[in-house]
């Protein structure tokens, strides 16, 4: 495991800049990256949808869209950034009009694994490389990286938060529930397992009982969360005390069917730092969400598919934000400690934040992410949190 910070830059395995000289040798021509891509050409970003969670629209696209203009790069001359509103056929198009279009390299947020896959196995084919951004995709070849955040380290902050509010209620054996996020979503599993170390050891040592543990098809983008919770509670006589949400929009979705059923409010944990999701935890609806500052992984992102773009060492890349090399495993989709071991992908991995009411201000807010502004409106102007700090 490497770790980097700020302008801290190491290589990533020595054979890479062995390679990269060896390609230098033939005398003629432009210079190859370390992944063998020669230099020039446009950038394109592939966004998955605005459904699952506002952060693709709202987040990313202006956090990737400055980074690639600091780098001086202009929008529909260097680089082109779309959404394929949750449809695969749709953005394997868009994939494909980045061949056309020259590109060096494709920053993708994929809609799903199998067509995510099936995007880098037809970009590669043309010699444009992909960096893997946010959703990483399992049974596929492989981009030249993976950028995202330390995406188990996301559900051990989910636990890591609830794991007092849940042992502090007043009952013997809290009932909890694992909502988890669509299937097709790599990251799914890897929130899950971040989570699910802590309450498979509280179930193995009888302090917790496991009520469901369900993954939500399309992050509940239909509305689908809801009906399973509901489903749950049914099955549960409505004994249900903590809720694992994998983000913020499945908080809501669980808070919703909790609502209607008269249960809570419980401990609930969400990812995202959405306005929905920070609102909630100031009334009170929701205990934590996880906080990604999205400028760092675009920053990041920006900075590979600029090396590719540059002909340069994708190794040897820089960020102002911490970040550490790790892997991930090509086929399984399951963290590596080592970027070099059999089938790994190198894995560059940003830092999460577990946030609540008493940090919202010192994180989100002081951020610039979101602004009070945003958060503090209607009922919620009426609470504390918005009464100290508007």
């Amino acid at each position: 495991m490497w770790k980097r910070k700020a302008r801290i830059s190491i290589a990533l395995v020595a054979v890479f800049g062995l390679i990269a000289a060896a390609c230098g040798d033939d005398g003629g021509g432009d210079e190859p990256s370390a992944s063998g891509a020669a230099p020039g050409g446009s950038i394109w970003v592939l966004l998955p949808d605005s459904a699952t969670s506002p952060r693709w629209e709202g987040e990313d696209r202006p956090a990737l869209k400055a980074a690639l203009e600091a780098e001086g790069l202009v929008e529909g001359d260097d680089f082109t950034i779309v959404n394929a509103e949750g449809d695969a056929a749709t953005q394997q198009s868009q994939a494909e009009q980045a061949i056309a279009d020259g590109a060096a390299a494709i920053i993708l947020a994929s809609v799903d694994t199998a067509s995510g896959a099936t995007i880098i196995d037809t970009a590669e084919a043309e010699g444009v490389e992909v960096i893997e951004y946010d959703r990483f995709n399992t049974e596929g070849p492989g981009g030249i990286a993976y950028v995202s955040f330390d995406n188990v380290q996301v559900g051990r902050t989910m636990a890591d938060v609830l794991t007092p509010e849940i042992d502090a209620l007043p009952v013997d054996k809290p009932a909890v529930v694992m909502l988890n996020g669509g299937e097709e979503d790599n990251n799914s599993f890897l929130f899950r397992q971040g989570y699910a170390e802590t309450v498979d050891a509280k179930v193995e040592a009888g302090e917790w009982t496991l009520v469901a543990d369900q993954h939500v098809p399309g992050w509940g983008a239909n509305g689908e969360g809801q009906g399973i919770m509901e489903g749950i509670l049914v099955d549960a006589n409505n004994k249900v005390d903590a809720v694992f949400a994998a983000n913020d929009n499945l908080a809501q979705q669980a808070i919703n069917a909790l609502q209607a059923a008269g249960v809570g409010p419980i401990p609930i944990s969400g990812q995202d730092a959405s306005i929905a999701g920070m609102q909630n935890i100031l009334l009170g609806l929701q205990t934590m969400s996880v906080y990604k500052p999205v400028p760092a992984e675009a920053d990041v992102a920006v900075a590979i598919a600029m090396a590719v773009r540059n002909g340069e060492d994708v190794s040897a890349i820089t960020s102002e934000f911490e970040f550490e090399v790790i892997g991930i495993d090509m086929a399984t989709g399951e963290a590596l400690d080592s970027p070099d071991a059999e089938g790994a992908v190198p894995y560059y991995a940003t830092v999460p934040i577990g946030v609540t009411a008493d940090n919202m201000a010192e994180t989100v807010i002081a951020d610039g992410f979101l602004t009070i502004e945003e958060i503090c409106a209607g009922d919620v102007a009426e609470t504390d949190f918005c009464k100290a700090n508007a």
